[in-house]
């Protein structure tokens, strides 16, 4: 007889509890062997693994589109290894990881800890002009930095305990990426229920990450919303860790909505009594500041926030949402102009991820188009107005749309003031934002110090500049999560950290910044013609990292 997947999911946690004291009486040197061993699995399943997905999500896979399959999925897994195997062997050796580069004071006397390039994978060579900081909390000062990492580093070595890990059902890479992270930064072992969506790849996690499983360290089962309750409440799970929507959170932390859910809330009396993190979600806002643009920054700067909303179909917690413009920046219409022609040039995408026709039709009011079968349209809302048709900025559509909305202001940095009060009271979710902005604009005498006072008062984990903030999430170096202080009764876009190899204590956001033109063409733009060739070559620089490898990447970045 078949076990139910509750009692399926009581012996899995049965075993894990049996475990948790080897996990936590596992040298540092046989975390780092196994480290490797799934470094190396995560390889040998690269293809698979990318060739389900987008056999899942329709998408051909000896196309250009393969390559957010390879990027989002192998690809950053196999990265964050590499960072975590290199910085459990800096603590083995030297008792703290090595930054890239020494923590600087900001210009408004914070601590600044740059955290890309990382070292040894030659960040420098494949980003050029690419940098990212972690700004840490006003009162952590430079001496601050590494005691803070040691106490993290000692308290996650003494507690033998067991995380439930319920994964996003989006983007390949987070279930992994978040239980690995439960695993060898927090010293848990870890349940991971993959989503419906995609439990797919269960049989190529199973392989990938065999050394965990084997010996008992990470369990992986599938089901579902009932599956992940009974987990959650079960007596033998220690935490949560949830990546998913904020109903999802809800419901797991309060109880199915109703009456009995709002008296909990009420009374502070959460169904869930045991500490949970999570990942949330954002309405991504993206902020233009005006500027002296050239031609050539407007094409560049509208091809990258077409690209924040067709990536992975629009399914991404970090897809631009809301373009935030001055009423008179004389460019306006033609910048949006501009990113229209680039989403009119790029295919549609099948619309794979449950209910994604419904919201497209609640938040356009529009029946969509069934051309190409199965596809929604990308569509852009102009000049929508917040106060009217507030759905577009207190919900995360989830789906291929992005509204644009302008502000009235005296001047670009009377402007830049307002659209920071704006996304900060205004624009649910605190997980990223973008800005587009001129360096003259950060040079200039009179807005040097506007410029400097908005990204401090910007209330989010990862800022880009002229970069998708997702860039953040990608580089598997920075800190991910959302803006510090979220609680169970407002959690905005999740509480805590994931992915923070360094084992930075007291982070407030990050900020990562790139050029206003990129070349080559970063991979992630749609009309990046050999983009799933260069993705490949880049894992393979991740597996093995050599500098060989790097001139292998120039044909398919300059033919792109």
């Amino acid at each position: 007889m078949i076990a139910s997947p509750t009692v399926e999911i009581d012996r899995l946690l049965t075993g894990l509890s049996h475990a948790r004291r080897r996990w936590r009486d596992t040298p540092l040197a046989e975390r780092i062997r196994l480290a490797e061993q799934c470094a190396r699995g995560v390889f040998a399943a690269a293809d698979e693994w990318a060739a389900a997905g987008c056999q899942a999500k329709g998408i051909p896979a000896d196309g250009p589109p393969a390559a957010e399959e390879i990027a989002a999925g192998p690809m950053a897994v196999l990265r964050y290894l590499k960072l975590l195997i290199a910085v459990l062997g800096q603590i083995e050796r030297y008792g703290l990881p090595r930054l890239p580069a020494v923590p600087r004071t900001g210009d408004d006397g914070r601590t600044l800890v740059p955290l890309f390039p990382a070292s040894g994978l030659y960040d420098s060579l494949m980003f050029p002009g690419y940098s990212a900081e972690a700004w840490m909390m006003p009162d952590i000062a430079l001496a601050d930095v590494a005691t803070r990492q040691a106490e993290g580093i000692q308290r996650s070595s003494r507690r033998e305990a067991t995380a439930l890990v319920l994964g996003a059902g989006n983007v390949s890479s987070i279930p992994p990426v978040d239980a690995l992270t439960k695993l060898f930064q927090d010293g848990r072992v870890v349940l991971l229920k993959l989503n419906p969506v995609n439990d797919y790849l269960s049989p190529v996690f199973e392989r990938a990450f065999q050394p965990l499983i084997s010996r008992g360290f990470l369990k992986l089962c599938g089901g579902g919303a009932d599956v992940g309750a009974h987990a959650a409440q079960s007596p033998l799970v220690d935490e949560v860790h949830i990546t998913g929507s904020l109903a999802a959170h809800e419901s797991i932390v309060w109880g199915p909505p109703g009456e009995e859910r709002e008296k909990r809330k009420a009374e502070a009396r959460p169904l869930l009594e045991k500490p949970i993190t999570s990942e949330l979600g954002n309405v991504t806002p993206w902020v233009i500041v005006p500027g002296p643009y050239h031609e050539r920054e407007l094409d560049f700067q509208a091809e990258n926030v077409a690209a924040m909303i067709v990536n992975n179909a629009s399914f991404n917690c970090i897809a631009a949402k809301l373009i935030v413009t001055w009423k008179g920046w004389p460019d306006r219409q033609r910048f949006l102009d501009k990113v229209q022609a680039v989403l009119d040039r790029t295919p549609r995408r099948v619309a794979y991820y449950p209910g994604a026709r419904d919201r497209y039709r609640r938040f356009t009011g529009c029946e969509p188009p069934d051309r190409p079968p199965g596809t929604l349209p990308w569509t852009i809302a102009r000049n929508i107005d917040p106060d009217g048709e507030p759905r577009w900025i207190r919900e995360e559509s989830f789906v291929c749309v992005c509204a644009e909305t302008a502000l009235d202001a005296d001047g670009p940095a009377n402007y830049l003031g307002r659209a920071v009060e704006f996304v900060n009271e205004r624009v649910w979710g605190t997980l990223g934002i973008g800005l587009m902005v001129h360096p003259d604009f950060r040079r200039a005498a009179d807005s040097r110090a506007c410029w400097q006072s908005a990204l401090a008062r910007l209330r989010y984990g990862a800022i880009g500049v002229n970069v998708w903030p997702a860039l953040a999430y990608a580089a598997m170096c920075v800190p991910w999560g959302g803006y510090p202080g979220a609680s169970l009764s407002d959690p905005q876009s999740g509480i805590g950290w994931v992915h923070n190899p360094y084992f930075l204590e007291g982070v407030e956001k990050s900020v990562i910044e790139g050029p206003l033109v990129a070349w080559p063409k970063p991979l992630w733009f749609p009309s990046h013609r050999r983009s799933h060739v260069l993705a490949r070559r880049v894992v393979s620089i991740y597996d093995q990292p050599a500098f060989w490898k790097i001139c292998g990447l120039a044909a398919p970045a300059l033919l792109g």
